[in-house]
């Protein structure tokens, strides 16, 4: 148990289904024999979802990592004392974005620190965090001042498939804009280093195309030519082992088949709805270029059914897992990808 890594596991939007997902998941067996997790929030929120669901499960309130039992039946909870009533479930709450922000400014100081060895996230409401008084856009974004870094993205990884976004909170149109040769000379060097550093010694790295057919030489757009394929032959001219770019249709098939070790999505829905789609709960969101490893679910709070009892783990049993996975790697992050500041 004690050479198991250590994970920080966010509670998210306390009036969410974050803490019924991290309750059951850190309840789990499975997720005792990978990894010791910590949660990271509100006690008096999963003392509540305890009651209310009628669970067999301890909580116990620590100060510090040090103090966790990583016991059967027992979570342990970093109490950060935000939330000190009942708040309504499913509900925008200032109080309860200030709890989701804190538990991710805590995480985050102890795997900089070294305290753990990878942070998990819980699904946070930003309507909340922004009553609350931040301006991110997300997790990532925070996780990026957070831990001074600049190159932050986004890996999903699926059924062994590892995908990356070229572009990610933009308007179509706006991301249509961005497609240049720089920017995706430079998406392609990221993505191949993110597969190097989680442990693909010979990256095989597919650049998935824009537009329909891959824009039928150029009857269909001309991103293709002018800035898609000229990226990937700069790439291949520096020995990389990239290809495409090739019809989005079918890419993410062929890297689920195992052709390729990761596909690059040009923008946030091409790569969601294919990997979603093909398995919705396996689905793991990663964020690369930071300092620490953060591992997350890939949803929302589903505030229709906070604290009904009905939220699926599946997905954060998903997330632990990859966290536990990938903890190896940790240690690289530092050195690979240092502060900018």
């Amino acid at each position: 148990m004690s050479d198991l890594p250590i994970l920080a596991v966010t509670l998210g939007d306390p009036v969410g289904i974050g803490p019924e997902i991290t309750l059951k998941t850190l309840a789990e067996p499975e997720s005792l024999q990978l990894a010791r997790g910590v949660a990271v929030g509100d006690a008096i929120v999963l003392e509540r979802l305890v009651r209310h669901l009628g669970l067999n499960l301890e909580i116990n309130p620590i100060a510090t990592v040090a103090d966790a039992r990583f016991t059967t039946g027992v979570i342990d909870i970093l109490n950060l004392g935000v939330v000190r009533e009942d708040l309504p479930w499913g509900e925008v709450n200032a109080t309860a974005g200030a709890a989701a922000v804190g538990a991710i400014e805590v995480a985050t100081r102890l795997a900089l620190a070294g305290e753990v060895d990878a942070v998990v996230t819980a699904p946070i409401n930003k309507e909340a965090i922004w009553a609350a008084g931040s301006q991110h856009l997300g997790h990532t974004e925070m996780l990026g001042e957070l831990t001074g870094s600049t190159r932050f993205n986004t890996m999903f990884w699926v059924s062994g498939l590892k995908i990356f976004f070229a572009t990610r909170h933009l308007s179509l149109r706006e991301a249509i804009d961005r497609i240049t040769r720089e920017n995706i000379e430079h998406a392609i060097r990221e993505a191949y280093t993110a597969l190097e550093v989680f442990g693909t010694e010979k990256p095989r790295l597919a650049v998935a195309a824009l537009n329909p057919h891959g824009g039928e030489n150029g009857k269909f757009g001309d991103e293709e030519i002018v800035a898609i394929a000229p990226a990937v032959a700069a790439a291949q001219a520096a020995g990389l082992d990239v290809v495409g770019p090739i019809p989005a249709d079918s890419v993410f098939h062929q890297g689920i088949q195992g052709r390729f070790d990761g596909v690059l999505s040009l923008y946030h829905d091409q790569g969601h709805i294919a990997s979603k789609t093909y398995d919705f709960d396996g689905t793991v969101s990663v964020t690369v270029g930071l300092p620490i490893l953060r591992t997350s679910v890939d949803h929302g709070t589903a505030f229709d059914i906070a604290g009904t009892g009905r939220a699926s783990h599946g997905t954060m049993v998903a997330a632990f897992k990859a966290a536990a996975t990938l903890a190896p790697y940790a240690r690289k992050l530092p050195a690979i990808y240092p502060p900018s500041r």
